[in-house]
């Protein structure tokens, strides 16, 4: 048997095979680590800006930061409107997958009413869902400490610390400061439109009424910015930069709150206005409308059974009547009307009519009435104002005419803005032919006109206005619009007081004219038959003014009115202008009393009160005027 021969192994060729293998694994290798390279260049460098970005959206987050909202001060540096630490329940949606059963989590843990549920719920659908929703605000500190106990099992839930605010005064100055409230989606929509978006990120409040809304844009600041690092759970590490936000202005109102306070007091248990205001610049001291409401409710968000209660009262306390009630101006205004004669030359100082309480158009059965049904006798101008003789008024408008009477009041700012600082402010009416064509489709008949001589039939004003025309008078046709903002409060605690703001003057022929009227308006406090002579009796001061009376319906031809058989929502409108001292004028007052009878009896006996308070403290060259207004 033979061995199989064993063939000799080609070392050669097995070497040149290995060089080959080993070449080719080489260059694969190296291929690869090329290609690892190339990667990580492109990593690195080509694209590093792209990653670097990318990296840093996850792990740094930038933070809008909400400003303070400036503060509001009254004139004598008395905080009105003021910022308070609360601590709030807040839902960001997109972090949460089941709002409804979050909700009812929560509820376990406190009390969560059906209107905060609701109001959430409404806040949802007009809210993007990357920003927190509040759910709940002010809570007490056991509330906080039991959710941040539990707050683990609450993902997209959290409680924020904010500043709030406060209104220390409450229903004192509602209608003054108005309030801030959440930002609804009409006002979200208007502050994309107005491009300020980006400053309202992280601002939750805006103002609604009042100073508040008017003055937004000074008490809302500069939002600020902070760079913040965060982990994978999006919980903050570090912050790493912080741009500061600009906090709002503090402002500082021509508001005396003392002032204010008593208007308060006096007017409790009333319905109806009080505009107190510098004669020389406008400067509005006190503007209360009664009655009010508490402004704080609004700012946490008002439950809906408190805001029917509001919005239903038949005593509509949502109503500033000091800006917005229109009433019939009565005879406050026929100290304009009689100047407008004087001037036009219609009357003179010495032209008289005879007054037997009846005034009668000719061939027309219709009478009009004097409120002194015996009449006053041989009347003239001045003494036209001072008994307040409506029959003299009856003449004296129908010789003038609707259009003078018209375009004349116009020029005193009845039926026109007064551009006082609040955006709740009515134009009311001031009648012409066009508006009665306009609103009604008929033409201007004679009989219109005479009621308007004492500022009834179509012809409504505001108090606010009424204060306008009043310092007009005073100011001898000088115009100041009525100013609420007094100017701007600095970090030292001084104020930068604005320019006052004027509007065109009306043109007094002759000075005279204007003369004989504040005299006669002198009388009606100081004279021997003025309206106002009882409630001004021995005031330390000099004072004028006019009473009103506005009837709020027809009576019949031979009818008498009687308060005691009138529904009282229909009783008469009591009015008072007037201001002090009369030599040297500093303030005007305007008071409207809703369904409270005569003007001389209600009225002016309000206004007397508080010319005494203003004038308790200050000093006069009648040494002893404080120890008379003390007794």
């Amino acid at each position: 048997m033979h061995r199989k021969r064993q063939a000799i192994r080609d070392h050669s060729a097995e070497a040149n095979l290995f060089a080959r293998r080993a070449t080719i694994a080489f260059i694969i290798v190296t291929a690869m680590l090329g290609i690892v390279l190339n990667n990580l260049y492109s990593l690195q460098v080509t694209q590093h800006d792209d990653y670097q970005t990318r990296s840093n959206g996850n792990r740094i987050k930038v933070l809008p930061v909400a400003p303070n909202r400036g503060l509001i001060y009254d004139r004598n540096g008395v905080l009105l409107a003021e910022n308070r630490p609360v601590f709030s329940l807040e839902v960001i949606p997109e972090k949460v997958n089941d709002i409804d059963e979050t909700l009812a989590r929560i509820t376990t843990l406190m009390d969560i009413t059906d209107d905060e549920i609701k109001r959430f719920q409404k806040n949802l659908k007009g809210t993007r869902r990357f920003k927190p929703i509040v759910l709940r605000t002010e809570l007490s500190e056991e509330e906080v400490a039991i959710f941040s106990a539990s707050k683990h099992k609450f993902k997209g839930v959290q409680i924020e610390a904010r500043l709030a605010r406060h209104y220390p005064y409450a229903e004192t100055l509602t209608h003054v400061l108005g309030y801030v409230a959440r930002i609804n989606k009409r006002d979200l929509q208007k502050i994309v439109e107005a491009g300020q978006e980006d400053n309202y990120a992280a601002t939750y409040d805006i103002g609604k009424l009042g100073i508040e809304k008017y003055h937004e844009e000074l008490l809302h600041g500069e939002v600020g910015y902070q760079q913040v690092e965060v982990n994978n759970q999006g919980r903050i590490i570090r912050v790493l930069n912080v741009e500061p936000p600009t906090p709002g202005k503090d402002i500082v109102l021509n508001i005396d709150l003392t002032l204010q306070q008593e208007v308060q007091r006096i007017l409790e248990g009333t319905r109806g206005a009080v505009v107190i205001s510098e004669v020389k610049t406008g400067g509005v001291l006190a503007l209360y409308s009664n009655p009010g409401y508490d402004p704080n409710l609004f700012v946490h968000g008002i439950s809906s059974k408190n805001y029917s209660a509001l919005l239903n009262s038949p005593n509509r306390p949502l109503i500033n009547r000091a800006t917005q009630g229109q009433y019939s101006p009565a005879s406050t205004i026929k100290p304009h009307l009689a100047l407008l004669g004087l001037e036009d030359g219609v009357v003179t100082e010495d032209y008289s009519i005879k007054d037997n309480g009846r005034y009668r158009l000719p061939n027309v059965d219709h009478v009009w009435r004097d409120w002194k049904r015996w009449g006053h006798g041989e009347v003239d101008i001045a003494k036209a104002i001072e008994v307040s003789c409506d029959t003299y008024y009856y003449d004296l408008a129908y010789n003038l005419g609707i259009d003078k009477i018209s375009e004349a009041m116009r020029n005193f700012g009845f039926g026109d803005y007064t551009g006082i600082d609040l955006y709740e402010e009515s134009d009311a009416n001031m009648p012409s032919r066009g508006w009665k064509r306009a609103r009604f489709n008929q033409p201007w008949y004679i009989g219109d006109t005479i009621p308007v001589g004492i500022g009834q039939s179509f012809w409504t004003a505001t108090p606010i206005q009424l204060t306008h025309s009043i310092n007009t008078l005073v100011n001898r046709g000088e115009r100041y619009i009525p100013q609420i903002i007094r100017g701007y409060r600095n970090l030292d605690g001084t104020d930068d007081l604005i320019p006052l703001k004027t509007s065109r003057p009306i043109q007094i022929n002759d000075e005279k004219n204007l003369d004989i009227v504040l005299n006669a308006m002198h009388d009606v406090v100081h004279g021997e038959e003025g309206t106002a002579r009882f409630a001004f009796a021995d005031t330390p001061y000099e004072s004028a003014g006019k009473t009103g009376t506005a009837q709020l319906f027809t009576v019949g031809q031979d009818e008498k009115y009687n308060a005691d058989e009138v529904d009282e929502r229909l009783r008469d409108n009591a009015l008072y202008v007037g201001f002090a001292p009369f030599d040297s004028p500093e303030i005007s007052i305007t008071v409207v009393l809703e369904n409270a009878g005569g003007g001389s009896s209600n009225a002016a006996p309000v206004a007397r009160k508080l010319m005494d308070f203003y004038f308790r403290d200050r000093r006069f060259e009648t040494a002893s005027i404080d120890s008379e207004l003390d007794e």
